[in-house]
């Protein structure tokens, strides 16, 4: 399975963030499938808010084409999303809107970044239901832009007392779950390439 490509990031900033640490769980998960596992940190892609007129007068950010060649090198997308009051982060919507704009000589909403690529979401939050209600908004996005989310999702509730010291979740059930998250998407997207 070494010919699948996984991209894991989590829409958070922090740098302690819960979604960070998760996303890497299951990222574990689809390294131990034999998958090529690439983690960035959105922080290290810095944005400005999108603004067409803004693009039109200086063009499309070096980071936003740096983060759209590396989405466009890879299968599939390990995404862990924090909610922020009941919805996506602004940072990962903005991350998105960027990354979906057409570069020259590229057929309008053609979307390659995130036509046909498999995604597998989680999330973790310090309330109790664990940042599902932001899960439903982000799945809908994506499966806009042609995305392929696979149907099985988790979200860790009560996410600062969740983790151990190391990244991993006390509950080893919990672990198993976020770490199947990762082995399913990188065994689903080695078939639909097969």
């Amino acid at each position: 399975m070494s010919n699948v490509k996984i991209l894991a990031f989590a829409g958070s900033s922090r740098k302690d963030s819960f979604n960070k640490k998760l996303v890497q769980i299951a990222a574990q998960g689809a390294k131990e499938t034999g998958a090529e596992v690439t983690y960035i940190d959105l922080k290290d892609y810095p944005l400005p808010i999108f603004d067409e007129d803004f693009e039109a007068e200086h063009g499309k950010p070096e980071s936003a084409q740096k983060l759209k060649a590396l989405m466009m090198e890879h299968d599939g997308f390990l995404i862990s999303c924090p909610e922020y009051n009941g919805s996506i982060t602004a940072l990962l919507k903005n991350s998105i809107d960027w990354v979906t704009r057409s570069d020259e000589g590229e057929q309008p909403f053609a979307l390659p970044a995130f036509r046909g690529k498999v995604i597998s979401l989680m999330s973790a939050s310090p309330g109790g239901l664990g940042g599902l209600r932001g899960l439903v908004h982000v799945r809908a996005i994506l499966g806009g832009l042609g995305s392929i989310v696979l149907p099985d999702q988790h979200a860790i509730s009560s996410a600062y007392q969740a983790f151990n010291d190391d990244g991993s979740l006390k509950d080893a059930d919990q672990q198993k779950k976020i770490e199947a998250l990762g082995t399913t998407l990188a065994q689903t997207t080695a078939k639909l390439k097969s």
